[in-house]
């Protein structure tokens, strides 16, 4: 809990050392006054050799259901493992993932806030509901493989979440809605400025009995509502400790509780998260960084043909810890060089309970666990000559898998089994170029290469789990994951008011993680020889005076590649990915403080396993999004999901079946003063 400290530390000193550099600089030239952004380096220009999508604040806290990952279905290729959000998901379903390269619940995209890697470090999960929509400025998505800080979990590539400062928030901004299934939303942020420094203080509070998951068809009295219940807090400080540098500090408390399909079917899942960052903008920028994430994750497991417990996934601490040094020495205006180093290191230990569906009578007593690291050293530098720009960057990855353990125990402590996994360790070299040339003040013609690595998750080597009645054994033999792809791409900016992009890539990842079915009601995570991976992004906006269209589409051809009669999934789609995906907002804003919103999106069909026997059908829905000015800086906000009613089916298990969102209605006040 060091870094966590050390946050509150700097949190606490923020006020009396901005005060003091704002006095200082009181004595020197209005030109010299120091101002903080509370931001990262600026971007490298090699964003512009790869297919980037940024999506504004506007758009971020001006959603249907108020929640990042709806926010970033706007994104072409964006994925989780279900078609459910963070209200009626399992936690640990809701990886995240570009360009239908999933096949398992575990992230292949590296999310990032304010530069801190958040997934959960036993499971891969993004935790979407510890993140409060308002905190942020803009999220910046790069696609293929990462060479930069954290690139070894930049498998399908970047997400990075931006938080916003005074330029951008209101000194406070309030909101609580209901819906008409009488589900609160309360959140607010809180920004002071601190002399030369600011502070931002934010909470939110979400709960609600939820939908029925299961149709109408197929309820029985054990049925439950998806009700759900989860609360975060956090706090922000930002203050020079020099003329060109600057510290961040952050923590952050969350807790969230999900019922899944039955009663007693609950979830709990909490973190403590700290970080603080250095960042100096001088000749020789630097950008350095620390953090810490305390995590734990509970889980009761309903039969269903007994409806009774039958696991009890009672205990799962983990804890993630790393950190960063990023140095940008002067090498002439026609280079940016970026020299680095990054660690990791998470480790965790599962403890659960088996019980007999049919007595209740405890059966095993279970424990798994491991420490998983990965230290990094990566170069690149990008090098303009005219219109051209060339950019290139080397990672070396030192990964360590060590001290993984599976032990299982029966009601009397008798030892049922045991698996004492063999230490090992591994370097990996981690490459990516590319190429923008300008070819007008409107059309930019981009080419790019890469590779990646993931490591596989402390979740996949070593933590078994049921969906009953199907078991799905772990396997601590997994390797880590690699990625090889290339990418063409066109931007073309006709004016202020239209722009459009297309990028065509060809991704191929080998040792590829998945869920594979060995029997009927058993499956195990492996190695695939590789799934690849090509399709076509496309990104449009048209801004037409106060009306403004963003949309997006996805279409993309992935199959697991392997030879012989041992794998019998050659040629098959992935699980959960969909060939096609597109999303359309078309946004009218008549005057200042309003905003009237519709969004339009499809995800084609996509089949439940890796077998291609459960079908998961196509989806559309109509969502809308209303904020009007009703005086006193208070705003009525209207917001309406899945408005059509569509039946959006997240689970096929053999027939039985899950269903997303129904149609949902909420209605509520901000005020932004």
């Amino acid at each position: 809990m060091l870094a966590l400290s050390v946050s509150l530390f700097a949190l606490g000193v923020a006020a009396p050392v901005s005060a003091q550099e704002e006095d200082d600089a009181s004595q020197r030239p209005t030109a010299e006054r120091i101002i903080v952004t509370g931001e990262g380096l600026e971007e490298a220009p090699s964003e512009g050799a790869y297919a980037v999508t940024e999506i504004d604040r506007e758009r971020i806290v001006s959603t249907a259901s108020g929640r990042i990952e709806d926010v970033l279905r706007d994104v072409a290729g964006f994925q989780q493992f279900r078609r459910s959000d963070s209200r009626s998901a399992n936690p640990t379903a809701q990886g995240a993932t570009l360009r239908a390269l999933g096949g398992n619940a575990t992230s292949r995209a590296l999310v990032l806030l304010d530069g801190v890697p958040i997934a959960d470090p036993f499971f891969g999960y993004v935790p979407f509901n510890a993140i409060q929509p308002e905190t942020l400025s803009r999220i910046r998505v790069t696609r293929g493989g990462g060479a930069g800080p954290f690139g070894a979990g930049a498998l399908a590539g970047t997400i990075e979440l931006e938080s916003a400062g005074p330029a951008a928030l209101d000194p406070l901004l309030a909101s609580l809605v209901v819906n008409d299934r009488e589900e609160t939303e309360a959140s607010a942020v809180l920004t002071q400025e601190l002399g030369a420094g600011f502070a931002v203080a934010s909470g939110r509070w979400d709960r609600g009995q939820g939908f029925f998951t299961a149709p109408a068809g197929e309820r029985i009295p054990a049925s439950a509502r998806a009700g759900f219940d989860n609360w975060q807090v956090g706090l922000r400080g930002v203050a020079p400790i020099g003329r060109d540098v600057e510290v961040q500090a952050r923590v952050s408390l969350f807790e969230d509780n999900r019922t899944l399909r039955f009663e007693g079917a609950d979830s709990s899942n909490e973190g403590q998260d700290a970080s603080l960052r250095v960042v100096g903008r001088g000749e020789w920028a630097f950008d350095a960084l620390a953090y810490v994430q305390a995590r734990n994750f509970s889980n009761v497991i309903i039969s269903s043909t007994q409806f009774s417990r039958v696991l009890d996934q009672r205990n799962t601490p983990s804890t993630g810890l790393g950190g960063k040094f990023e140095l940008r020495p002067p090498v002439g205006e026609a280079h940016t060089l970026r020299l680095g180093v990054d660690y990791r290191r998470a480790d965790g230990e599962l403890q659960e309970d088996n019980y007999s569906a049919f007595t209740g009578a405890l059966r095993e007593r279970r424990r798994a666990g491991g420490v998983n690291s990965n230290l990094g050293f990566f170069i690149e530098d990008d090098w303009r000559i005219g219109r051209l720009l060339l950019t290139g960057g080397l990672r070396a990855d030192r990964t360590v898998i060590e001290d993984g353990f599976f032990r299982a125990v029966d009601a009397s402590g008798a030892l049922v089994e045991e698996t004492l996994a063999q230490d090992r360790s591994d370097w990996t070299l981690s490459w990516r170029a590319g190429a923008a040339f300008e070819a007008s003040d409107a059309l930019r013609l981009r080419a790019a290469a890469y590779t990646g690595l993931r490591l596989p998750t402390l979740n996949e080597l070593y933590r078994p789990f049921v969906v009953f009645p199907v078991v799905t054994q772990a396997n601590a033999a997994l390797e880590n994951e690699r990625l090889e792809g290339f990418e063409i791409g066109v931007d073309w900016q006709a004016s202020d008011a239209l722009a459009l992009s297309l990028t065509a890539f060809d991704n191929r990842v080998e040792n590829a993680i998945a869920n594979v079915t060995l029997a009927p009601n058993l499956r195990q995570r492996r190695n695939l020889p590789a799934i690849d991976a090509q399709g076509i992004e496309g990104n449009v906006r048209l801004g037409l005076g106060r009306v403004s269209l963003d949309a997006s589409l996805a279409y993309t051809d992935a199959a697991v590649d392997g030879e012989g009669p041992s794998l019998p999934l050659d040629g098959n789609r992935p699980p959960q990915t969909p060939d096609f995906a597109a999303s359309a907002t078309l946004a009218w804003e008549p005057s200042a403080g309003w905003r009237l919103a519709a969004t339009l999106r499809h995800t084609a069909k996509q089949f439940e396993d890796d077998q291609e026997n459960d079908v998961l059908p196509a989806a559309t829905t109509l969502d809308a999004f209303a904020e009007i000015p009703v005086g006193a800086d208070f705003s009525l906000m209207l917001r309406g999901e899945n408005l059509t009613g569509e039946e959006i089916v997240t689970r096929n298990a053999g027939g039985a079946i899950d269903l997303g969102v129904p149609r949902t209605v909420w209605a509520g006040l901000r005020y932004g003063f």
